[in-house]
């Protein structure tokens, strides 16, 4: 006798699975900046106790995603002006040092030529919010990816969760505006001049403008 087809098992714990779904919840925005993520009813929804619940938010106020008040409530994150700044400032620094390298390495035309397939959409492109985000942090995700610095991207990539938890937040204007190709093509036009000059000041031009927009 055959044995029967049976489905794969679940090797994460019922803590991880909590932890995995609330923070792709937070990454991409079902739930936004200052939502009050009640203990009893997400245990309620997930069907689990409110240990585990508890367990997978004490991980994610560890990875900066959530607070907590003097009353035990949890909320998703509220990055203050300054944060934001700063965030958004490291960011500059981290993608002009990954462009440098990239053309002290010469393969800038290269790299350009792969950054121009990935800019994100036009302005008037029927995209939703969160896929135009994915958009446009995969465009900066992969300079930082060409550069081969490991360190660099790896750096980048422990910001990613609070880069997102600010992108969801309300700001001053529209943030389709710097979302879109028109905003990005200079960046990739400066790393094929092979300017790190030019690198440098449409870097941190760009990242200066979205810490504006979100830090108002």
């Amino acid at each position: 006798m055959s044995n029967p087809r049976l489905p794969k098992l679940n090797r994460m714990t019922l803590r991880e699975q909590v932890l995995e779904s609330l923070r792709d919840a937070i990454l991409t925005g079902t739930f936004r900046p200052g939502d009050h993520l009640a203990e009893t009813e997400l245990a309620e929804s997930y069907g689990v106790s409110r240990g585990t619940v508890r367990e997978a938010l004490r991980t994610l106020q560890q990875a900066g995603l959530v607070t907590g008040d003097s009353r035990g409530k949890v909320r998703v994150r509220t990055l203050g002006a300054e944060e934001i700044r700063e965030i958004f400032h490291v960011r500059a620094a981290l993608e002009t040092l990954a462009a440098e390298e990239i053309i002290a390495r010469g393969d800038a035309a290269t790299v350009a030529s792969e950054l121009r397939a990935l800019l994100p959409p036009a302005r008037g492109a029927a995209v939703d919010y969160l896929k135009r985000l994915n958009l446009d942090l995969a465009f900066h995700q992969r300079l930082c990816e060409l550069s081969d610095n490991t360190t660099l991207l790896e750096t980048w990539q422990g910001l990613e969760g609070r880069m997102r938890v600010v992108m969801f937040s309300p700001g001053e204007g529209d943030p389709i505006d710097i979302m879109n190709d028109d905003h990005h093509a200079p960046l990739v036009d400066a790393i094929a001049a092979e300017d790190p000059a030019a690198v440098r000041h449409a870097f941190f031009a760009h990242m200066d403008e979205a810490a504006r927009r979100w830090s108002s």
